[in-house]
């Protein structure tokens, strides 16, 4: 028999009026298996801007039933990742959350005895049964089925055991696991506010295992019970999690509950059209903030990664991007996580910034740690050198390479720079004549020194190129960086001056 299950619920919620949408409620509900990673962080924004939107509920939910590799460290990771986005949850942990919804991590949820009383339930209405066979068995079962070009699962050995034939299995010394009874005909169907109709062969499914022998919910059943008792209305999360969905919702249907509203966002690919993984860069959250990423850039970039305006908008203020997201413009195809347009958004982030840029660079830098790199710079130096050559940064990491010759008395010059430029016929002269008539050049301002360079250019009948780029490396060490001449002012003049006489010296004498 079809089941369509979620359809009618969904058009409740689709059509609903302002006062049905205060009724909205979201939840983020990652696994502390290790850091928040950027598939993660995306599902959390398009929850977050939902509720945002239609002035609902976020939720954040700890679901840490993996006893083996859940960590307390990796909670807390998670937890920074979102705090450093923004992404601020109305109820979970660390939050004043209503009675009725905690507790907001499953473990803790099963201490104290959440699951089992559906879990009983459903055993006492004959709607789930324990189950004895061993894994062994199970592979052995599927193996079988393969040989016999069958679909490959449990083939319900334990469905229909007697009792005597329970506490003959137990007297094995056999532990029972808890599966679901599902129906072996017909199709479960629901409608996904992304991807439209969709439909699952129920001969498709086994009876899965909503429990495991140490009584420990699986997630499929966990998930469900925590959405009901905390009056969650959409689900919203990855389509990797597409096929759990009609197991989901037969438990729904078991216990007798309405299925909430689904939404499957699609997955993120590397460029080379695999998923994203290590090898495609950055996948923790935090690597990115430690790269110095502003956490709004990296919002900006997720919204994209799988949703659009009609317009195709770039760059959005927050507000703004709540204001239009909608889950109906997600699109079904997967996201491409292309790097350097991230960090072309971010450069456009920190451009913003402009004069502000210090500030944010010194609170990113305590925050990460890293103050040793900045270790006996002149920190007011590095302050007035940012507030001027903000639109150089494209990360705030960026810092460190691009402005540390002007603290150190040891210029590392670059080989290449050396060959090309102060190698060339003009660049000694130019050299000399600038040692000469700076040592008693009394305005030492970017203004005035562009006017020397350029005067300087005029009278010796050459480019200017053949005076700024000698003078550049003789300073700085290298062909790029900071304006020429606002680094001259920041240096000072002598400091400028030994580096032009040092030049000379080591490399035109």
């Amino acid at each position: 028999m079809e089941q369509i299950n979620a359809k009618g619920y969904n058009e409740q919620m689709n059509n609903s009026t302002d006062e049905r949408l205060s009724d909205v409620r979201v939840r983020f509900a990652p696994s502390p298996t290790g850091y928040l990673h950027i598939g993660g962080a995306r599902t959390a924004l398009y929850n977050w801007l939902f509720a945002r939107k239609m002035g609902g509920v976020f939720v954040l939910r700890i679901e840490d039933t993996d006893e083996a590799r859940s960590t307390d460290e990796s909670v807390g990771a998670i937890l920074e990742s979102m705090e450093w986005l923004g992404l601020d949850w109305d109820e979970g942990p660390g939050k004043q959350n209503p009675a009725e919804y905690e507790p907001y991590f499953q473990m803790k949820a099963k201490e104290q005895g959440v699951y089992d009383k559906y879990l009983q339930k459903l055993i006492a209405e004959g709607k789930a049964y324990k189950c004895y066979c061993t894994p062994e068995e199970v592979e052995e079962m599927r193996k079988a089925a393969q040989a016999q070009k069958k679909v490959p699962k449990y083939d319900g050995r334990c469905r229909e055991l007697t009792e005597e034939q329970r506490k003959q299995k137990e007297a094995e010394g056999r532990k029972a696991v808890i599966r679901l009874k599902l129906p072996q005909e017909g199709k479960t169907v629901f409608d996904d506010i992304i991807r439209g109709r969709v439909e699952f062969d129920n001969a498709m499914l086994d009876d899965f295992i909503i429990a495991k022998a140490s009584g420990v919910p699986t997630y499929n059943f966990a998930v469900v019970v925590d959405d009901v008792r905390m009056k969650i209305s959409h689900v919203v999360r990855g389509d990797d999690h597409l096929s759990n969905t009609p197991k989901q919702i037969h438990i729904y249907n078991a216990l007798g509950w309405k299925t909430p509203v689904f939404a499957h966002i699609s997955m993120i690919l590397g460029q080379d059209g695999s998923r994203l993984s290590k090898r495609h860069g950055h996948t923790s959250v935090l690597e990115y903030k430690n790269d110095g990423y502003l956490p709004e850039a990296m919002l900006n970039y997720l919204a994209l990664l799988g949703w659009s305006t009609e317009e195709s908008q770039q760059l959005f203020e927050l507000n703004n991007l709540i204001e239009k997201f909608s889950l109906e413009r997600c699109s079904k195809s997967a996201a491409v996580f292309d790097p350097q347009k991230l960090v072309w958004m971010n450069g456009e982030y920190i451009r913003q910034k402009g004069a502000g840029l210090p500030a944010v660079f010194f609170e990113w830098l305590a925050s990460t740690g890293q103050e040793e790199k900045i270790s006996g710079w002149d920190r007011q130096l590095l302050e007035k050198i940012l507030a001027v050559e903000f639109e150089k940064v494209k990360l705030l990491k960026d810092v460190f390479g691009l402005f540390d010759f002007f603290f150190t008395d040891n210029v590392e010059y670059n080989p290449e720079a050396v060959s090309k430029v102060l190698k060339a016929e003009t660049a000694k002269m130019v050299l000399l004549e600038s040692a000469e008539r700076l040592r008693n050049f009394s305005d030492f301002t970017a203004p005035s020194l562009e006017k020397f360079a350029r005067d300087l250019a005029v009278e010796k009948n050459i480019k200017t190129g053949q005076v700024f780029h000698p003078i550049r490396v003789a300073v700085s060490g290298r062909t790029t960086g900071p304006s020429l001449f606002h680094m001259m002012e920041f240096m000072g003049r002598d400091k400028v001056l030994a580096r032009v006489k040092s030049t000379i010296e080591k490399y035109l004498s």
